[in-house]
């Protein structure tokens, strides 16, 4: 006797206890900003719980005469964000690590797909230049930057350098095993329509990665804001950066614009993150759905 087919009803009976069940393609036809807005709410629910445990410490841990160790944020964000004198030029600097950031990152981004559709298409190239790769993740950063600051000079190409190296390797990784996700069956159908290899790389190989390539994307962002950050914080000349800044502020024992600047430098990459993540919910969402995202 045959087992009669399940009804919706009992398949959501299947799933885990507590998840959520969403009807298929729901979740993609919500506009672009109900998505953001459910990206950021828990963020901003992890700056509350910050924020909770930033007070707890001031007032429940440190006793009065230490609290200058850490002041509660209505201290530091009350006086300082009114100060003009120290919001401009942190300001101005933020604007120069961004502009870091975003070269960087193209950077790495075109460096990161090329190199990966190079390995992907030849297995020796594979073996070649993949270990390369490794090694410049694995080498310190901290090693590399003072010759990159001998070779290069310590200004805006050094920084930009800097934030290629720590942010490539996410690239070349995930777009590289996007590449080679291609099942072997629509591999043979191509060859059966006698499909050149480019042909195979633009029309199977490279939709297929289309979702690795995003999740190596928003890695590689965050990664690239804080290799602009350390290029700024070890390359003292030249215009500074917010990375500049927290070193300046660190040997000052400026506690407070510390705080203000670290603040700073978290929400931006919570920002370049968030920007990203909502591109790939948006963009690939659209074609492989809510499953497994």
């Amino acid at each position: 006797m045959t087992t009669p087919p399940m009804a919706p009803a009992d398949t959501a009976l299947l799933s885990e206890p507590g998840e959520a069940q969403v009807p298929a393609g729901e979740e993609d036809r919500r506009p672009w900003w109900r998505t953001a807005l459910s990206r950021t709410v828990p963020i901003v629910g992890a700056l509350a719980g910050i924020a909770v445990v930033w007070y707890a410490v001031s007032y429940l841990v440190l006793p009065p005469n230490q609290r200058f160790l850490l002041p509660p944020p209505h201290e530091v964000y009350g006086e300082m964000f009114g100060n003009a004198r120290l919001m401009g030029p942190m300001t101005a600097a933020l604007g120069r690590t961004f502009g870091v950031t975003v070269f960087g990152l193209v950077i790495a981004v075109v460096v990161g797909i090329a190199y990966a559709v190079v390995m992907s298409q030849w297995r020796y190239a594979e073996r070649v230049l993949y270990p390369y790769a490794v090694i410049l993740q694995t080498i310190p950063i901290l090693a590399l930057v003072p010759l990159i600051g001998i070779w290069l000079g310590y200004g805006f190409p050094a920084r930009v350098v800097v934030c290629v190296i720590i942010a490539v390797f996410p690239m070349i990784a995930n777009t590289l095993f996007g590449l080679q996700s291609a099942t072997a069956a629509a591999h043979d159908l191509l060859t059966l329509n006698k499909a050149t290899r480019w042909q195979r790389l633009w029309k199977l190989q490279f939709p297929a990665a289309v979702p690795s390539i995003f999740t190596g994307l928003r890695n590689a962002a965050g990664l690239a804001v804080i290799g602009a950050i350390v290029g700024d914080y070890f390359f003292q000349q030249g215009a500074v950066g917010i990375g500049g800044l927290l070193r300046v502020y660190t040997e000052r024992l400026q506690l407070d614009a510390l705080l203000i600047a670290v603040s700073l430098t978290a929400l931006f990459g919570v920002l370049v993150f968030t920007v990203f993540a909502v591109l790939d919910r948006a963009i690939v969402g659209r074609w492989y759905g809510h499953v497994g995202r």
